[in-house]
């Protein structure tokens, strides 16, 4: 059963969503919203207490003011903000793209507070190097979204998130439907508020060697045509940890949310 809630935090009404029972964790995304965890966080509600939510600003999490822009580090605060709501000291984070930089800074702002943090492919363009290149591609993007609209911002984005010369894989699903009204306010709220501060975000390396939590690096294991691997890869690298292969590419936990629950259930078990 899933039980769905409000708790307000620094600007913003969140809603969030409690599944199962167990060890206490927590699906992050960003920008996505709640629904594209629901698959997986199903299938690990026989386990554990699994929370989704909304990110600030993302479908049922509205905020007071609009024009607010998303950091990685409010939206870490937000987190701790459901965890105290449910009276959780700590919990296991899985954090995903945009929601893995957040996982990053929760653990550099609230160290006690996370078990493991579980850091899915966040792309952090800074640790490139070609990082100056990558910044001004998510510029251009920012600027495609402002002059030609929500339509042309996406497919600029995706040819940035694609590692210069590879080739996107071949699908054999149907064309993607037409945006819904809410996921068109989310893609506008993505370029406008989200995509720079979340791409242009450091971790402090430091800190994240010196927390209790034990910080896992995830890389979908079919993402090698993408930035995000190259981001991952160089976070691995400079805090000295072995990547997790993760069943499926960027939105494995998407397309193959069976493999990817064992995938996670795995990581969360230590092996």
């Amino acid at each position: 059963m899933t039980t769905y809630h409000t708790v307000d935090g620094s600007g913003v009404r969140l809603r969030y969503e409690v599944r199962g029972s167990g060890p206490l964790v927590m699906l992050v995304a960003s920008p996505m919203d709640a629904e594209a965890f629901a698959p997986v966080a199903d299938l690990l509600a026989d386990e554990y207490t699994v929370v989704t939510h909304d990110p600030r600003g993302i479908s049922g999490s509205v905020l007071d003011d609009p024009e607010q822009d998303s950091t990685p580090e409010l939206r870490a605060e937000d987190v701790v903000a459901i965890m105290d709501a449910l009276h959780a000291e700590t919990a296991d984070v899985f954090g995903s793209s945009g929601g893995a930089v957040t996982g990053l800074a929760l653990v550099t702002g609230w160290p006690g507070r996370v078990r493991t943090l579980v850091a899915h492919e966040p792309p952090l363009l800074e640790l490139l190097p070609d990082a100056a290149v990558r910044r001004a591609g998510v510029d251009d993007v920012v600027t495609t979204f402002h002059r030609h609209g929500l339509e042309a911002a996406w497919m600029a984005f995706m040819e940035i998130a694609t590692v210069d010369g590879a080739d996107m894989p071949d699908s054999d699903g149907p064309p993607p439907e037409e945006p819904s009204p809410q996921e068109i306010v989310n893609g506008g709220r993505f370029f406008a508020h989200e995509l720079s501060h979340t791409t242009r975000y450091v971790p402090d390396l430091s800190a994240l060697r010196s927390a209790p939590t034990r910080v896992v690096v995830g890389i979908g294991a079919e993402s090698g045509h993408l930035q995000t691997h190259r981001t991952s890869t160089a976070l691995a690298e400079l805090l000295g940890v072995t990547p997790v292969e993760f069943s499926g590419e960027h939105i494995g936990f998407l397309e193959r949310p069976k493999e990817f629950a064992n995938d996670l259930r795995g990581v969360l078990a230590g092996h």
